[in-house]
């Protein structure tokens, strides 16, 4: 009997690498915009939280003055405060109302968020969200 020679080989086939690049490539178109949608959605907190943040101001400041304020008068930002939002106050002229509203800042990326495109918040605690196409988005926006 002929004693056979085992020959280790070391490294793989061409074909298991390109079986390996084939299921991380799948992976990846899968993952990345998963994970671009989930990242769009946590940054609408951003958001919500600086329209509360203005409406807790607004109520402080109308306690003290009998009437609400314009940003610089409130002493705030007009940027949210991880700056993925711009924030801006309209009262009106009596400055017995006001509407807040926040927009997301074009060069955050923030901005490809279709779904959730305009937060407003106003003195009497009416939320509303709208989509790129104007429809009302409010249950989806503000969780």
């Amino acid at each position: 009997m002929s004693a056979l020679l085992h020959v280790a080989r070391r490294g793989f086939t061409l074909a298991e690498l390109v079986t390996a690049l084939v299921v991380v490539t799948v992976l990846a178109a899968v993952a990345v915009p998963l994970w671009r949608a989930h990242l769009l959605r946590v940054r609408r907190a951003d958001a919500t939280a600086a329209l509360i943040a203005l409406q807790a101001a607004q109520d402080q400041y109308f306690g003290r003055n009998a009437r609400y304020a314009d940003i610089a008068q409130l002493g705030l930002r007009n940027v949210s405060a991880r700056g993925y939002y711009g924030v801006e106050v309209r009262d009106s002229d009596d400055g017995l109302a006001y509407v807040a509203t926040a927009r997301a800042a074009p060069s955050t990326g923030q901005s490809d968020d279709t779904r959730c495109v305009e937060f407003t918040l106003d003195q009497n605690d009416r939320r509303r969200a709208v989509d790129a196409e104007g429809n009302d988005r409010s249950a989806d926006c503000w969780h």
